[in-house]
């Protein structure tokens, strides 16, 4: 979660707690009761429907989804470009020190089946197994929290029933009546509040993130497959701009120049370092 959302759920949660506070207070929105059988409910449920590990996976993804930076469409572009032009100048075999710095684990595997001269179809096919599955258990992920927010206002009316049936039973005795009311209306607001401002969203993220992520790992697979074809930087420059916004695109062809001016400095240096040490070697001798 970049720090304006942070900031943003910060100030709404604090401006939603108030008006609790404005309408009588917190206090009496609390009720350990009501929260028990909510609780106790949707976990019952959930556990009836999926096997732990897969909670387990699921919360993982989340704690990764909301604490973890995800790698923005104009980085992709910029490391695959430079790749290309890496590529062409110094040989696909220069790839694997890449390789070995890229914190991208699609990327990564990317990149070592082109190092090990996987064909173009082979590369096509591997990578796209993995997007397949990895599409598949982040949906699963998905699919998950939005159970738990399908549970969890069911669970508020079943506290709301059992607490209107404890006021029936206790109808002549204002104590009885009293220690029920909250909670057959605030069993209710915890599942509401659980479904819509918690497991709703949690959802809502993961499928944005595997939205993002499957639209890089989209963008490293054609770039890879460019640079086996040995497909020129300004044509692939020109494809994967299209994964762009239009007013992010402008900029890319002047960035892909100064990566080829980079490259070109940096081989007219090493051949000037070379040609010194040859010219060197000589004198040496001779003296």
């Amino acid at each position: 979660m970049n720090k304006k959302n942070l900031a943003g759920v910060i100030v709404a949660s604090a401006v939603f707690l108030a008006s609790f506070w404005v309408s009588g207070g917190i206090a009496l929105y609390w009720n350990a009761a009501a929260l028990v059988i909510v609780l106790s409910g949707l976990a019952v449920a959930v556990l009836l429907s999926y096997p732990v590990e897969q909670l387990r996976d699921a919360f993982k993804v989340v704690h990764e989804t909301y604490s973890g930076r995800l790698t923005t469409h104009e980085e992709i572009v910029d490391t695959l470009l430079d790749l290309s032009v890496r590529s062409r100048m110094d040989g696909m075999l220069s790839l694997e020190k890449a390789n070995e710095k890229t914190t991208i684990s699609f990327l990564r595997n990317s990149l070592t089946l082109l190092v090990d001269n996987f064909e173009e179809d082979e590369i096509k096919d591997c990578l796209k197994t993995e997007m397949s599955f990895f599409h598949m258990r982040r949906s699963e992920s998905e699919r998950i929290f939005l159970s738990m927010a399908r549970y969890a206002p069911a669970f508020g009316v079943a506290g709301s029933v059992i607490g209107l049936i404890g006021l029936l039973m206790g109808i002549d005795n204002p104590e009885v009546i009293l220690k029920h009311i909250p909670v057959a209306f605030i069993s209710t607001l915890y599942g509401v509040i659980l479904s819509n401002m918690i497991f709703a969203p949690m959802a809502e993220t993961v499928r944005a993130r595997t939205r993002n992520e499957l639209i890089n790992h989209k963008m490293i697979m054609d770039g890879v497959i460019a640079i086996k074809k040995e497909q020129n930087p300004y044509k692939l420059e020109r494809k994967l701009v299209a994964f762009l916004s239009p007013e992010d695109r402008e900029a890319k062809t002047e960035e892909l120049r100064n990566i080829t001016r980079k490259y070109i400095k940096m081989r007219k240096q090493e051949r000037l370092a070379k040609d010194k040490i040859l010219h060197e070697v000589p004198l040496v001798k001779a003296s």
